[in-house]
């Protein structure tokens, strides 16, 4: 691809954006049926985030509910600086962060995903790389799900969690080391 052009894949999500803004936009105008939308659009990633964090699926619903609540109360300052996902994001880690330490419990254990045995490998390979990033510690997991899952870049996800972009690059540079050799 030359300067200029832009792939389908890329345009899809700028689109997409363009979309989540003028939904955050009506949203902070009191529109119910754009909250309604976005929500739709945003609480299985909400979700899914959520869980990557507290390895808790009750408590990463309750920090999906609870962030999407709180786009909808405060829709009018989001000041359009980063992708509304970095956004929502952003108030879901906060919300996820406090929760872990106001529940001070000791150390999480994660779920187990239990999947119907399948005979299609694409189905256990795709099993045993989650396997394998579910045993990634916390710091590097969160960066290989905003990565691979949300298609964050490493600029957006470093200014999300407050550290530099070097960190973020060095999380995830172990993160596949371990993830290679685990599926190795």
């Amino acid at each position: 691809m030359g300067h200029g052009m832009t792939t389908a894949r890329e345009a899809t999500g700028e689109a997409d954006e363009r979309s989540e803004r003028a939904l955050v936009a009506r949203t902070a105008r009191g529109d119910e049926d754009a909250f309604r939308m976005l929500y739709d659009r945003m609480v299985g990633r909400v979700f899914r985030y959520a869980f990557t964090l507290l390895h808790d699926r009750h408590l990463a619903e309750e920090v999906a509910q609870e962030t999407l609540v709180i786009v909808w109360k405060q829709a009018a300052k989001f000041e359009g600086r980063s992708k509304v996902s970095t956004w929502i994001f952003g108030i879901a880690r906060f919300r996820a962060l406090d929760l872990l330490r106001k529940e001070k419990r000791g150390a999480r254990v994660p779920e187990t995903v239990l999947v119907e045995p399948d005979p299609a490998p694409a189905v256990h390979d795709r099993e045993r790389a989650l396997r394998a990033i579910g045993t990634l510690p916390d710091e590097q997991r969160e960066v290989v799900f905003l990565t691979f899952y949300e298609g964050l870049s490493y600029g957006e996800i470093a200014g999300m969690l407050g550290i530099p972009e070097g960190t973020v690059k060095s999380r995830m540079y172990y993160a596949r080391r371990s993830l290679a050799e685990a599926l190795a």
